[in-house]
C-alpha cells in the first residue's frame, strides 16, 4: 500500500519566512531515494533547474542510508540525517527530529531510506506547487515546483514497473518525471549516487556509482548517457581482470560489450589492444591498433611511452611490429 501526499498549494515566502531561510539553496526538484535488498544497493537520483544539484540534495553512506533534502534546502539535513540513521534512529524518527528542530520546515522536502528499505518522507505545506511525495515499497519519490500534478505518480509508476539494476530503475523514474512535464523551469543538473546496503569497511569500494551532470539543458538525458558510459567502462574493467587471469575468451566478450556500446571510443579500443598484446595475442591486437592509429595518430606516441613503465609489455621487435600497423 502506497502512502500518497499530493499538495497543490502555491505560496511565496512571507517577509519573515524569507529572512528565516535566507541564503539557503533554492533547489526545487524531483528525486527518488530507493533500496534494492536483492542487489544490496541503495541511493538517490535527482534532477533540478539548479547548478550542481547532486552536491546539495543527494547524500548516501554504505551501511547507513540515503537522504534527499530539497525545496528550499536545509543542506544540513543530509549529513545530519545520515548521522541519525547511523546512531540507530529509524528513517521516520530521523525525519521527525530534523523537521521538528527546523523553523523553516514548511518550506522543506525530505526523504530518507535505510538499508532495510524502511522509508520516511516529508513535504512542507509551503513548498511551491505542484509539490508532493509518494512512499512505496523500498522507495520514495518527491518533487516540488513541478509543471503539473502528474510528475510524482509518474515517477512511482515507472520505478515500480522497471527491472534491472537499481541505478537504471531510478533513472527510469527521473525520465518519467521529465516526460510528464518535470520542473516548471526546465532542466539544468542531475545526479545519481549508489552505495552498498552493507558496508565492507572500504569506502572506496562501497560507493558504487557517483555520477553528476552539473549544467546541461537536457540534464536527465545527459545523465542517462553518462550512466551508459559508466556501464561500458565496467565492461572494460572486467575485461582487464579477465586478461590478468588469463581468460582471453571472457576478456574479448567484455571488451566487445564495451565497444558495442561506444563503437567510436578510441581509447577503449586502444587499451583493449594493449591488453591483448600483453598476453601475446598480437594476431588480435594488431588490427585494433591499426584502427586506433588511423583514428588518432597521438596514440602512436602514447604506445611508445607506455613501454618503459611496463604498461605495454613489448620488446623492440614487438613494438616495431605494432607501430608498423600505422
Amino acid at each position: 500500500m502506497r502512502q500518497a501526499i499530493l499538495m497543490l498549494t502555491l505560496c511565496l515566502p512571507a517577509a519573515a519566512g524569507a529572512r528565516m531561510i535566507s541564503g539557503e539553496p533554492l533547489t526545487h526538484t524531483f528525486s527518488i531515494v530507493a533500496c534494492d535488498p536483492n542487489s544490496g544497493q541503495m541511493g538517490v537520483a535527482v534532477q533540478s533547474h539548479w547548478f550542481s544539484v547532486g552536491s546539495i540534495v543527494a547524500w548516501a553512506e554504505a551501511g547507513v542510508g540515503a537522504v534527499a533534502t530539497q525545496s528550499l534546502v536545509n543542506v544540513s539535513f543530509g549529513p545530519r540525517g545520515l548521522d541519525l540513521l547511523r546512531a540507530g534512529r529509524s528513517p521516520q524518527e530521523a525525519l521527525n527530529e530534523l523537521t521538528e528542530s527546523d523553523e523553516g520546515r514548511d518550506f522543506r522536502q525530505l526523504a530518507l531510506i535505510d538499508p532495510n528499505g524502511s522509508v520516511a518522507a516529508f513535504t512542507g505545506s509551503k513548498c511551491i506547487a505542484d509539490a508532493g511525495h509518494i512512499v512505496g515499497k523500498n522507495y520514495s519519490v518527491q518533487a516540488n515546483m513541478m509543471l503539473n500534478q502528474d510528475i510524482v505518480p509518474a515517477m512511482a509508476k515507472a520505478f515500480e514497473a522497471s527491472s534491472g539494476p537499481l541505478a537504471e530503475r531510478m533513472l527510469a523514474a527521473l525520465e518519467a518525471a521529465q516526460a510528464a512535464g518535470g520542473d516548471i523551469r526546465g532542466q539544468q543538473s542531475a545526479a545519481i549516487v549508489i552505495v552498498r546496503t552493507r558496508s565492507t569497511g572500504k569506502p572506496w569500494e562501497d560507493r558504487l556509482i557517483d555520477l553528476r551532470v552539473e549544467d546541461h539543458p537536457n540534464a536527465v538525458a545527459e545523465l542517462a548517457r553518462v550512466l551508459k558510459v559508466f556501464r561500458a567502462y565496467e565492461h572494460m574493467n572486467q575485461g582487464d581482470l579477465a586478461i590478468e587471469k588469463g581468460d582471453v575468451t571472457r576478456a574479448l566478450r567484455e571488451y566487445g560489450a564495451a565497444e558495442r556500446m561506444f563503437p567510436t571510443n578510441t581509447e577503449m579500443r586502444f587499451w583493449h589492444a594493449v591488453a591483448l598484446a600483453n598476453v601475446g595475442r598480437l594476431d588480435l591486437a594488431l588490427p585494433i591498433f591499426k584502427t586506433v592509429f588511423a583514428a588518432d595518430a597521438n596514440y602512436i606516441e602514447l604506445t611508445r611511452r607506455i613501454v618503459p613503465n611496463g604498461l605495454l609489455k613489448a620488446d623492440g621487435a614487438t613494438l616495431e611490429k605494432i607501430l608498423r600497423t600505422e
